[in-house]
């Protein structure tokens, strides 16, 4: 199961993006009293407690309201409400009660999704708390005063949230069918690969960009096996205002990449990889799942002895930090080489899930050193005493060293590259946690 969604939703200027910022311990949402600012839902993962959860903030809801960018936040934020597991409704002590809280709330308890009240700006509880119970009056429950700027009451409000997160099905721990992420921009084939692999008009398929609105899984029997394929909205540049309902999408890619085992990023031949198509790839890669680039309409390219290898350069060079994912060149359209798709899928689940007994793989490092002298800052050289694999999917590394400091990133790539070269890890990354050991 991926991590739980949580949507920060209610009227512009009431402080999201500042209890956005808050929660994710950053300053990802731009913050500003004009309100309109949060234009674009922008995510974090979360942590409280023992709890991992995906945070969305969104553009402000004016329920009434003509205005097309407005219009355009509603609908971003009606999507996210959709996507949530929990919903943080957001009001403002100091405005107090408005009617478009009011209508808020009623398209909150059409959802039916668990929403927990809370009432932003109390800098001083014994101040503001008799305004605070004025926002009963909405019907959806108690309502948690905080102070997002000042990070108070923030602890109560938080474990009210986490009660409602999902618990996982016995069902679900045992399903072990592996599940295939589909994501990138719109219009590049996502919903026809599926069809074709399905042998069946399961998704919606039209020419017009974002034509899939949502996630859709879909069972796949291949030689006796079975796969779920999960076919996500596209994805497109946030830069104009016109391309709408699909740059509220990637809400929707990022919930689907952490439901997935492998991620299939679809990348269109006939207009090549971009930087939109790295942004995308990101989404899978900062998550450590396996990852298989399939290049389709491969049919509609005029080719000669190096258009492979052109392409191939290409990609590896726009998503040069994802070196090790698998590129397959197919046709939707044709069923050109899909069913090679479902040998990488294994492949990369199996790679993904690999484990290196401690020994073998503190002899390839002690043979890595010997190579290549690790980095030195001042006199003192770098020193790695051993390393060893503290958990898979991602494989992830922790090395201990006399000072981390001197870690540098390169010699980190260096000792990945050397890993790789005896054992592979074919179509996944690598995580290393670099760790201080006391000298005697």
């Amino acid at each position: 199961m991926g991590r739980p969604v949580v949507a920060i939703v209610g009227r512009p200027n009431v402080g999201k993006s500042t209890l956005f910022n808050t929660l994710a311990g950053e300053r990802i949402s731009i913050v500003k009293d004009t309100p309109g600012v949060t234009r674009d839902r922008i995510y974090a993962d979360v942590s409280w407690l023992n709890y991992q959860f995906t945070l969305i903030d969104t553009g402000g809801i004016e329920p009434d309201s003509g205005d097309i960018i407005l219009s355009q936040m509603r609908e971003q934020a009606e999507i996210a409400i959709e996507t949530a597991d929990v919903i943080m409704f957001i009001t403002d002590v100091r405005q107090g009660l408005q009617d478009a809280d009011a209508k808020v709330a009623d398209m909150l308890r059409r959802s039916k999704k668990p929403v927990v009240l809370v009432v932003n700006k109390v800098d001083s509880f014994e101040k503001f708390m008799p305004d605070v119970y004025e926002f009963y009056n909405l019907g959806i429950g108690e309502p948690y005063p905080v102070s997002a700027s000042s990070m108070l009451g923030i602890g109560d409000m938080l474990d009210e949230v986490v009660k409602y997160f999902p618990k996982e099905e016995a069902e679900e721990q045992t399903d072990e069918r592996p599940r295939v992420a589909i994501i990138g921009k719109p219009n590049v084939g996502k919903s026809s690969l599926i069809n074709r692999l399905a042998n069946e008009e399961r998704a919606i398929v039209s020419d017009i960009a974002g034509t899939t609105r949502d996630a859709i899984d879909t069972n796949v029997n291949y030689n006796g096996k079975d796969y779920i394929f999960i076919d996500t909205a596209g994805l497109r540049r946030k830069s104009k205002v016109k391309e709408e309902i699909e740059r509220y999408s990637i809400i929707r890619a990022v919930s689907a990449v952490e439901r997935a085992d492998v991620v299939i990023i679809v990348i269109d031949a006939t207009e090549g990889v971009t930087e939109q198509d790295a942004k995308i790839a990101g989404i899978a890669h900062d998550r450590g799942k396996g990852i298989i680039i399939a290049v389709n309409k491969w049919d509609a390219i005029e080719k000669d002895n190096s258009t492979v290898k052109k392409h191939t350069e290409r990609i590896r060079q726009v998503l040069s930090f994802m070196s090790y994912a698998e590129i397959l060149f197919i046709s939707a359209k044709s069923g050109q080489r899909l069913n090679k798709i479902y040998s990488l899928i294994d492949l990369v689940i199996e790679n993904n899930s690999m484990r290196v007994a401690t020994g073998v793989l503190n002899e390839i490092v002690a043979e890595a050193v010997a190579m290549q002298q690790p980095p030195s800052d001042k006199g003192k050289r770098l020193k790695i005493y051993y390393v060893t694999q503290v958990a898979v999917k991602p494989p992830t590394f922790v090395v201990f060293v006399n000072d981390k400091n001197l870690m540098h990133f390169s010699y980190t790539r260096y000792l990945e590259n050397r890993i790789r070269d005896t054992f592979g890890f074919r179509g996944t990354a690598l995580k290393f946690i670099i760790r201080n050991r006391k000298e005697d």
